[in-house]
């Protein structure tokens, strides 16, 4: 009975570590609360490690030794794949190749509101030359703060917005609204009209969609997708879509709040992107394994649910999840992709 019982846990231990590595094979991985775990690969990587440590020392006891070694190269298994995803989307670049005219920079922050202060947003993406601001849950009157803070600092943008209005379960919730800033480098740009709900919008949060009037500057899409509680998983899962459905066209760049990793994505993707036709930045140079989400850990520990990707107009050529502001305010961390104009 207890040999029997050992079997049991050992195949059901195999089972969830399968899911949870690779549960796009499984199709589960917009599946509550496979979504959640396998957001958190540092976390996993970490707890794979304490099992076979555990399993280790379960091997001295000889009654139980068939069964330790199975955990344990279950465990040596998982933890291993899981590092080596995590390495291969890259887990860290610490500067950007010097800015061309060509070149374009984007940055993303999820600033909680007014947690984070605009004089900082704003000298934060001075410093990173910064072209395109996606700003979640920033009002537009700290969006206007930042664009002036900018303007005086010589970088002057324009501050585009969405908001939702209150509501009644949050009434003066920041996340109602995103601001978006672009340079006035990139030509005249209009939002799109939309509404809440996701059908021309994201479903909870908002998101901002720019189109250029003049120029020759890219579809922009401030992104901010509702979170995946349990209680959200079919609005999460829409907004994904309408997120995918926005790159489409050939010159599109997304950036924001995804609320969702890359393993989220599967299937959501056309001809070679991740979401559409837009391919994630991060994880083409580098710093896609390092977690935007939340401040509060280590970056290998967190979730990297800010993202920015953009169509094969551009070529991705570095980027940086900025750790050194995790004291700012907000749970978010910043991240910068530089880009350069693809030839033809």
């Amino acid at each position: 009975m207890v040999r029997a019982f050992g079997v049991l846990v050992t195949v059901l231990f195999a089972i969830a570590a399968a899911i949870i590595t690779w549960p796009q094979f499984f199709r589960l991985e917009r599946t509550f609360p496979v979504a959640q775990i396998v957001s958190l690969r540092g976390v996993l990587v970490a707890a794979f490690a304490v099992i076979a440590l555990l399993s280790l020392l379960l091997l001295l006891a000889r009654s139980a030794r068939a069964f330790a070694a199975s955990l344990l190269v279950i465990a040596v298994a998982a933890g291993g794949a899981n590092a080596a995803i995590l390495i291969s989307r890259g887990i860290g670049t610490t500067s950007l190749p010097d800015k061309t005219a060509d070149s374009l920079r984007v940055m993303t922050w999820n600033t909680a509101g007014s947690a984070t202060d605009p004089a900082i947003i704003a000298q934060t993406a001075v410093a990173m030359r910064a072209d395109i601001v996606a700003l979640p849950e920033t009002t537009i009157e700290s969006g206007k703060e930042v664009a002036v803070a900018m303007r005086e600092m010589g970088h002057p943008m324009w501050a585009h917005h969405e908001n939702f209005g209150d509501r009644d379960d949050y009434p003066d919730w920041d996340a109602n609204s995103t601001t978006l800033l672009i340079s006035p480098d990139l030509g005249d740009y209009a939002l799109v009209e939309s509404t809440a709900g996701g059908a021309s919008n994201t479903s909870a949060v908002p998101s901002v969609v720019a189109m250029p009037v003049d120029g020759d500057g890219p579809i922009v899409v401030a992104v901010h997708a509702v979170a995946p509680r349990e209680d959200a998983m079919e609005a999460w899962r829409s907004d994904l879509q309408w997120i995918a459905d926005q790159c489409a066209a050939d010159n599109v760049i997304l950036a924001g709040d995804f609320n969702a990793t890359v393993d989220h994505m599967d299937r959501l993707g056309a001809d070679g992107g991740t979401l559409g036709k837009c391919l994630d930045a991060t994880s083409a140079t580098g710093t896609g394994g390092i977690g935007t989400w939340s401040t509060d850990w280590p970056g290998l520990l967190g979730a990297p649910i800010d993202h920015i990707m953009a169509t094969d107009a551009w070529t991705p050529r570095a980027s940086v999840v900025i750790g050194s502001l995790d004291g700012a305010g907000s749970d978010h961390r910043p991240v910068v992709v530089q880009f350069e104009r693809s030839a033809g």
